[in-house]
């Protein structure tokens, strides 16, 4: 269940320098609060293609003085709301970035449906059985 973060029903943008998935979105998801819901992410499993060094790539970092990740296909910082254990910055980092790709939840993905130009997974190789999307794009 998504949070929605918008303003009396009306999305609204900040004027700071970047912008985050929170905002983008008007939403947050469980998996930011609770570490939980990111404890049973295999890592090795789940990254793109065996492709390790894809993964390796990813670290902890840090949004407005909140714990984030960044995902590269929305282009904006995940934050991460939960007290992460000293020492698991970066595996907690990838398992939430995991968890969010794979639900489908980055916004980068949202878009994909509409605009992807070429037959990819929709959801990318995070996840098993996704749909296809881009068989049918047409210029417009």
């Amino acid at each position: 269940m998504a949070e929605d973060l918008s303003a009396g029903g009306v999305p609204h943008l900040s004027v700071k320098a970047g912008i985050d998935t929170e905002e983008l979105t008007g939403r947050t998801f469980p998996y930011q609060f609770d570490p939980s819901l990111v404890d049973d992410v295999d890592l090795i499993a789940a990254t793109p293609g065996e492709d390790i060094n894809w993964l390796e790539d990813i670290h902890l970092m840090y949004e407005d003085g909140v714990p984030a990740v960044f995902d590269r296909y929305t282009n904006a910082f995940l934050k991460i709301h939960f007290e992460i254990p000293p020492g698991r910055e970066d595996e907690y980092a990838r398992k939430v970035l995991i968890k969010h790709l794979q639900e489908g939840n980055s916004y980068g993905i949202w878009l994909k449906r509409r605009h992807a130009k070429f037959p990819q997974p929709e959801l990318g190789s995070w996840r098993a059985g996704s749909d296809m999307v881009g068989e049918t794009w047409q210029p417009s």
